[in-house]
């Protein structure tokens, strides 16, 4: 029996891709075995076991860039979390250990690397972060989702098999009409899907407020919002939001399929499997990155789109005051539309779950 092990997590954009790795990893062998290792009290502990899977949790969080007094407890944290990543895998036994990202992909490479057994990296961003540089050296492949990452990576150890989405965002133009129905929207106005990740975006989400209180969908736009489970009750406070017909308001859209389907429009963070995503769905999409993330990576994923002429790129700083005037005339204008929506489409790879899962199989074949 092929055992594996899949760490990291943290947020919905390592979680999904995980679970999306998982899925096609037992589709091309039934009989594998796939244990997650994740952070305590983050999405994965919620998710992962939500889709079928066991997930052993690690006292593990980020490094605080701030002057935190929560940083003190980082080494100690660190060096709790490899002993029990090694007890894991020690009983686990993987043959091939994967890192998605996130606060517990370290540990759980670090020692698997250490134990001679195969590990896989798989890098979101066309920047990645220094844990991931550094894991990057022992490993034993890197899959990638954008070229030109030997600057940062072994070039003999580079893959490029794109980002792992969730299987049930591909477009179905059947679906339309039931996503139409679903959230309760009008079919003569244009939907704005609003995205700003699981946890939310704080410009975002305050840049969309502004747009609403400018009376936008008078201009004929209609917005699904997904605040993120920080900014849901503050917003949902807003009596001139709750009560507007033309706004659905969501702490966490359980239905993406469904939410992508019905969108016309997409404003979103930078996140790479966010891009991914849109990519995919081939969306005209305003992508807002943050500001706050190591390397300011999100920004450097945006401008790989805006390179193509595949969205639109507005700096988290310009936010509150454009969003309105750009998000108007993206939804005016038919002809920038359908550019966006061609470009972006031609950077989308659908199979890049099963590229992983395959690369991650082929190492256990190679040591045996």
């Amino acid at each position: 029996m092929i055992k594996v092990i899949i760490g990291g997590g943290g947020s919905g954009g390592h979680v999904f891709p995980a679970i999306a790795i998982a899925n096609a990893i037992t589709k091309i062998a039934p009989d594998a075995e796939i244990l997650f290792i994740g952070a305590k009290g983050k999405l994965e502990m919620e998710k992962v076991p939500a889709a079928g899977y066991q997930i052993e949790g690690l006292n593990i969080s980020g490094f605080q860039r701030s002057l935190t007094i929560k940083n003190l407890s980082f080494p100690c944290k660190v060096l709790s979390s490899l002993i029990r990543a090694n007890q894991i895998i020690k009983q686990f036994k993987p043959d091939v250990v994967i890192g998605v990202g996130g606060y517990a992909s370290g540990p759980a490479l670090r020692i698997a690397a250490w134990k001679k057994i195969p590990t896989l990296i798989q890098e979101q961003n066309s920047y990645p972060g220094i844990t991931n540089k550094l894991l990057g050296k022992k490993a034993t492949k890197v899959c990638v989702a954008y070229e030109g990452m030997k600057r940062f990576f072994p070039e003999e150890k580079i893959t490029l098999t794109g980002n792992p989405v969730r299987r049930d965002i591909v477009l179905n133009p059947n679906k339309r009409e039931e996503a139409i129905s679903f959230f309760g929207l009008r079919k003569d106005k244009k939907t704005v899907l609003v995205l700003g990740g699981s946890l939310g975006a704080g410009t975002i989400n305050a840049s969309v407020s502004q747009c609403l209180e400018q009376n936008i969908t008078d201009k004929g736009l209609q917005f699904i919002w997904q605040t993120g489970k920080y900014y849901y009750d503050e917003i949902n406070s807003k009596k001139d939001i709750i009560s507007n017909p033309d706004v659905r308001l969501y702490s966490f859209i359980e239905r993406m399929d469904l939410a992508y389907n019905a969108a016309d429009l997409v404003i979103s963070r930078a996140g790479a499997i966010a891009i991914s995503e849109l990519c995919i769905i081939g969306k005209p999409a305003i992508l807002i990155p943050s500001p706050n993330v190591a390397e300011d990576h999100q920004t450097k994923n945006a401008q790989a789109l805006l390179n193509q002429n595949a969205a639109i790129l507005l700096p988290d700083s310009q936010a509150k005051e454009k969003l309105f005037q750009t998000l108007l005339s993206l939804a005016e204008d038919k002809d920038m539309q359908i550019r966006l929506m061609e470009n972006i489409r031609t950077m989308a790879i659908p199979d890049a779950a099963e590229r992983i899962a395959e690369e991650a199989l082929k190492m256990i074949k190679q040591k045996c």
